[in-house]
């Protein structure tokens, strides 16, 4: 394919992806059964016209339908009969009915949200019962939306108004993130291979929201830093940068071939204080002390600050990655709870008495956010909050919690939903 072929397949494959239960919602009143009777060959060539008849405004709508038959007449023989009448039929019944109106919030907020924005209706009802109708809507606008694409300026080798200097001369439109510190926004995605100071390690794609997880850790030069679940490298080479490059930081992760890309981006960003550690996180406390197994890993205690950057569900980055909504349940997030515990219990083991530990997730769910802490604080009377004000830029304050942790859910600047919290290992605890 041809760069506008290949953009044009990417369009229709996510926005379909993103937009799917609005699209069967429009499909309903031109179909004489469910669409999920269908073979999904044909559900996807239906959704694959709709999207185009709906939000592609440059495709004529004779097109869209047109090309929509034909896809349906070349799969006859896998699906074992031809199908381009049905699928002529619905399409054209679409153009000819007037435009369906969105249902209102009330009665049904959690089922009018999921028809507007695309979301998975548990998760609409969860939002609106924890957070009211008109923030669980914004955090359903930001699912929808095609996510902008943010750079972390690599500091160590360019500042940020240089770095927006060399992309504005390219004649790439570009402007700084509003709350990190350190980010830039194109206003057009593009390949990022062919933006300006790549191959110069100038910069790492990273949303905004998790430019800032990094600022609460704080490191300080020639400390040692773990971060437990480092792939592929993100905020462990942020922690880098902010140590100046100076001490040591190892980089742990059960995934080898994703610390192989960690080691990649830091030979490209020219950070060299990084050792990466192929292990699971959760035998952090038999690992550190087996130096025949480990010998990068000092002894227990000995680590000055930890990122734990635990794994979750993703639920806060999922306009990401739309092909997850369906992969999504409840289920998960007890499952995850579960892990995260260990994880955090292992990571304890090895931060000094007064160290400073931070733990992160990609999610705002209370399962994966506030419950985990709450539970590890009450278990162990020695791990003490501490309020993240003091490292956030001014312009970040407001997405601070009544708890003192940080949460971008729902927020208006289109970055991901992260969150993070601060604690302390305090004064003789083992």
């Amino acid at each position: 394919m041809d760069g506008r072929d290949r953009a044009f397949t990417m369009e229709l494959v996510y926005g379909v992806l993103r937009r799917q239960e609005t699209l069967d919602w429009r499909l309903e009143p031109a179909l004489k059964k469910p669409l999920v009777r269908l073979p999904l060959i044909v559900q996807m060539l239906l959704r694959l016209g709709m999207y185009q008849l709906v939000y592609m405004d440059r495709v004529p709508a004779s097109a869209a339908v047109n090309e929509s038959v034909n896809l349906a007449k070349a799969n006859k023989a896998q699906l074992g009969r031809d199908w381009s009448g049905l699928v002529n039929a619905v399409l054209r019944t679409v153009t000819r009915l007037p435009e369906r109106p969105f249902p209102e919030l009330q009665p049904d907020p959690a089922m009018a949200l999921s028809i507007r924005y695309a979301v998975p209706q548990w998760l609409c009802t969860r939002w609106v019962e924890q957070m009211g109708v008109e923030r669980a809507e914004a955090a359903c606008r930001t699912v929808s939306t095609v996510p902008v694409l943010t750079l972390r300026v690599n500091r160590q080798r360019v500042t940020r108004d240089a770095f927006l200097g060399q992309l504005i001369g390219a004649g790439i439109a570009a402007r700084p993130t509003t709350v990190s510190p350190v980010g830039v926004i194109l206003e057009e995605g593009r390949t990022v291979t062919t933006i300006p100071g790549f191959q110069d390690g100038l910069f790492y794609v990273e949303d905004e929201a998790a430019q800032l997880v990094p600022l609460l850790l704080d490191p300080q030069p020639e400390e040692r830093v773990l971060d437990v679940c480092a792939a592929p490298g993100g905020k462990a080479t942020h922690l880098a940068e902010l140590m100046s490059n100076r001490g040591q930081i190892v980089a742990m992760d059960r995934h080898a071939v994703r610390l192989q890309v960690l080691t990649e981006n830091c030979a490209r960003l020219g950070t060299t204080i990084i050792t990466s550690v192929a292990r699971d996180a959760r035998e952090l406390g038999a690992v550190v002390s087996r130096e025949k197994i480990a010998p990068q890993l000092p002894s227990l205690g000995a680590f000055d600050r930890v990122l734990v950057d635990a794994p979750c569900s993703g639920i806060g980055v999922l306009r990401r990655h739309p092909d997850a909504k369906g992969k999504k349940d409840t289920e998960m997030l007890a499952r995850h709870q579960v892990l995260q515990g260990e994880i955090l219990e292992r990571a304890f083991t090895v931060l000094r008495p007064g160290g400073v530990l931070v733990y992160s997730t990609c999610s705002t769910e209370p399962e994966e956010t506030e419950e985990v802490i709450t539970r590890i604080c009450q278990d162990h009377s020695d791990y003490v909050r501490e309020s993240i004000v003091p490292w956030l830029p001014a312009s970040a304050l407001c997405f601070v919690t009544e708890q003192g942790a940080l949460s971008t859910m729902g927020n208006a600047l289109g970055m991901d939903g992260f969150y993070a919290v601060r604690l302390r290992k305090t004064q003789g605890s083992l």
